[in-house]
């Protein structure tokens, strides 16, 4: 039998730690199962059981605390053909309970090792959710005042198709984990133990204690024969093989002709009902008919028809890793909430940028930072929802960054009908306001 044991990280634990044990027996189980290396994910989150990530020489992804359960289902989605392995402690199960509660709803083929030893032991040995009610602990009488919660029986009324409650020092550990492994669907091994460093200084955990508090609760020892189902990753499959999918993947084929090379990044200031959001997404769509990438960041407040409205842009040549505005080549203020939350793009002005400022908003642009273009919108019956795209249309005549041709194959691809023809309006009429830079 091959042994998983990453052997330039051995275990370690508290001398007389159960976690020992369920380390041992996981490896035994993984070893009878003749799996390889690259064909199991140990994952993992916060405390003495996240310690397992880096004792097996597998894949491994260590997470928040109490969210494991969270990242093993997006790794076996994504990866099927692994087995997924979740080691988490009494613990992190409460913290992230609501996630347990999801794992045995939704059913995917994951198997969650709780490795229930009755305390935070890596923090001082506080009281979790599982801690007994007449346990001596850290913060003092708090433990007695909640009741524990019974993993097991919260599991299996929760969905769970597969759930063991057992002592770490059963002799057959292995091959309950093991059995749990084989399941097709969500398993769960309530594994209890004793923290030496902690909870056992003050309460007893023997094998023999264990073994009684256990003979209390109904036994619980795999298949859960009324939350049998399809597992979950298998029905997803399923569905999506014949499923009409209505996405379109077609993508932006360039059209128009590139105005530029390198990098340019554009940020709209203004406020809610400025259609800043929409000024920006018609800016990126606009760059694709041109074959340029175009990345779009967007910050508002969840209050309607009031408050700042943010919009990023960034067009390039080159692929874009990193989103964050560093030098802004075209400022667009339009409102005093977006001015007064993005002061510090203010600051980054310099040379050779362009503001196209609304006349109505007080802006002190000190030295000769820009290129200010001011614009009296309401002189020429511009409406405060059609500034951002009329701003737009500014810059299409100047015709360095944007060009009209690039904006008219961007519109038919978003417009259409009455909203198409009020643009091409706006663009009439906005074709009366000077280019004076200043």
């Amino acid at each position: 039998m091959n042994s998983l044991i990453n052997q330039s990280r051995p275990p370690m634990f508290c001398p007389g730690c159960s976690h020992d044990r369920s380390v041992r027996a996981l490896d035994r189980a993984l070893g009878n199962l003749q799996v390889g290396p690259a064909d199991v994910a140990i994952v993992s989150d916060i405390g003495c059981s996240g310690l397992f990530d880096v004792f097996f020489s597998t894949h491994a992804f260590h997470g928040l605390h109490g969210r494991a359960l969270t990242y093993a289902a997006g790794i076996k989605l994504a990866q099927p053909g692994l087995k997924v392995v979740v080691t988490m402690g009494d613990g992190g199960l409460g913290i992230g309970g609501a996630h347990l509660l999801a794992a045995c709803r939704r059913n995917l083929d994951l198997t969650l090792l709780v490795l229930n030893n009755f305390n935070f032991g890596m923090t001082g040995g506080q009281f979790s959710c599982t801690t007994p009610p007449e346990a001596g602990v850290g913060p003092g009488f708090l433990n007695c005042v909640e009741r524990p919660m019974d993993v097991g029986s919260v599991a299996v009324a929760a969905g769970a198709p597969y759930v063991t409650r057992c002592s770490v020092h059963e002799k057959d550990l292995a091959a309950k984990i093991q059995a749990a492994i084989e399941f097709e669907g969500f398993s769960l091994v309530d594994i209890w133990g004793g923290c030496p460093g902690r909870y056992m200084k003050r309460n007893p955990a023997s094998p023999e204690h264990l073994e009684a508090r256990l003979k209390e609760l109904p036994p619980l020892d795999g298949p859960v024969s009324k939350n049998s189902r399809q597992e979950y990753g298998r029905r997803y499959r399923e569905y999506c093989g014949s499923a009409e999918f209505t996405l379109d993947t077609r993508g932006i084929e360039p059209r128009a002709v590139r105005p530029f090379s390198g990098r340019r990044e554009f940020v709209f200031l203004g406020a809610a009902g400025d259609r800043i959001q929409s000024a920006g997404s018609l800016l990126a769509s606009a760059a694709m008919h041109a074959g340029l990438h175009a990345a779009q960041k967007n910050e508002y407040n969840i209050t309607v028809l009031r408050g700042p409205s943010v919009s990023e842009v960034i067009l390039s040549t080159e692929a874009i890793d990193y989103t964050g505005i560093e030098c802004p080549d075209v400022v667009v203020v339009l409102a005093e909430e977006g001015l007064g939350r993005r002061k510090d793009v203010i600051e980054k002005i310099s040379p050779p940028c362009r503001v196209i400022r609304d006349s109505s908003v007080e802006m002190n642009l000190p030295g000769e930072q820009a290129h200010v273009l001011d614009v009296n919108f309401k002189a020429y019956g511009i409406k405060k929802e059609e500034k951002a795209l009329s701003a737009l249309f500014l810059m299409a005549r100047l015709g360095d960054m944007v060009t009209n041709e690039m904006l008219d194959m961007a519109l038919s691809e978003e417009y259409s009908g009455a909203r198409l023809e009020s643009a091409k309006d706006l663009r009439n009429r906005t074709s009366d306001i000077p280019l004076q830079l200043s």
